[in-house]
């Protein structure tokens, strides 16, 4: 295998946190340089910085992931007497590359509010508010008896038929296919002009939105028949749950105060901010990385005890209490998790793939406040 592009490490954060999780505002992707450079070493950085961009040309690093959009708003010029002007001066002067994975990492499964659930020790983990639903289709393709192995194999190599723990489930049914090849047609089966009945069994199978095409592809390929009968069907129930935040249980009730000392140790913070929501014990917890203020509602729906999130102000801090639901604020900082995080899953993945690439955590504290 050649170099490692940027391009190759794009393409395992996007198996893993795939681009339409992402909220619609969210400026995410590759932001600054070429997929087709060459990353040999890969920093991982909660936010993009001049600091951050120094540490990766000293690591020799050709790519940053950061969470934090390093341009959220477009630039209307590049001067490179302001912040972001120096940053992207410093990007090219360097051959760095930079990419944001931010609300889709937030949404994927693993990705940093999973991460902050774990880091939390719960349970039963589920989502807090849902944001995005994959489609879901049937496909029933009709093959004869002799290539049902050669279909069903490809299909659920293909990704399809995957529930749960499971993979290549499928389901048949055997019957009578008619048809006549009409002029022109090179059938697999009989004679043109010459009605056909063949005994046939009809595959059926599950599969998401995401992958539809990669499966039909795979059964035109493996199907013998020069014009395979096959049907996609609309499902309305959903196979997983796709969304911001997480809600789970701990272990044991604890008291308030020793719920946010917990939190404070786990989260490895100076300080927080405590709201009481009425004295309850704390059981079931809501926890969102970043500003989460917005998703009160969301975690009394869930019957949280508390929302762990940060940036509350103080009007949504009065609205939770008078609710009964009570809030740790730990800051916005602690989706530095993702740091680790991501190259810990980058490194597992890159290994599968065969991609040879060096992960480093960036030292760099971007942390904006400093607690007296």
């Amino acid at each position: 295998m050649g170099k490692t592009t940027v391009n190759d490490i794009i393409r395992l954060m996007e198996e893993w946190a795939p681009k339409k999780m992402a909220y619609d505002w969210d400026p995410i992707g590759l932001q600054i340089g070429r997929p087709d450079a060459f990353a040999e070493k890969v920093l991982i950085t909660l936010d993009v910085t001049e600091d951050v961009i120094l540490e990766a040309a000293d690591a020799g690093a050709g790519l940053v992931i950061a969470h934090h959009p390093v341009l959220f708003r477009p630039m209307k010029s590049v001067r490179t007497d302001t912040p972001q002007g120096r940053i992207v001066e410093l990007c090219l002067r360097h051959g760095i590359s930079v990419y944001a994975a931010h609300t889709n990492l937030d949404v994927a499964p693993g990705g940093v509010n999973d991460m902050l659930a774990e880091r939390l020790g719960l349970s039963d983990i589920s989502v807090l508010e849902e944001t995005y639903r994959e489609p879901l289709f049937k496909l029933s393709v009709f093959t004869p008896h002799d290539s049902v192995e050669k279909v069903r194999k490809a299909l659920g190599d293909a990704g399809a038929g995957a529930i749960g723990d499971y993979t290549h489930c499928s389901y048949e049914l055997e019957g009578t296919g008619r048809f006549t090849p009409a002029a022109g047609a090179d059938p697999y089966i009989g004679s043109v002009g010459k009605e056909e009945e063949v005994a046939e069994t009809k595959i059926e199978v599950v599969l998401t939105g995401s992958i539809r095409g990669r499966v039909e592809q795979a059964m035109i390929e493996a199907h013998p028949y020069e014009e395979p009968a096959y049907d996609f069907f609309v499902l309305d129930q959903r196979m997983e749950e796709y969304g911001i935040g997480r809600v789970g249980s701990l272990p044991e009730t604890m008291s308030l105060d020793a719920f946010a000392e917990y939190t404070k140790k786990q989260m490895a913070v100076p300080a927080l901010r405590v709201v009481d929501g009425g004295g309850r014990g704390i059981r079931t917890v809501a926890v969102l990385g970043g500003s989460g203020g917005k998703y009160v509602d969301a975690a009394l729906r869930k019957k949280a005890d508390v929302l762990v999130t940060g940036d509350i102000d103080f009007h949504t801090a009065q609205d939770a209490a008078n609710l009964g639901l009570s809030i740790v604020d730990p800051g916005h900082h602690i989706e530095r998790i993702m740091v680790g995080g991501v190259r810990e899953r980058l490194e597992t993945d890159a290994e599968k793939a065969g991609i040879k690439c060096g992960f480093i955590e960036s030292a760099i504290i971007t942390e904006p406040f400093r607690f007296m």
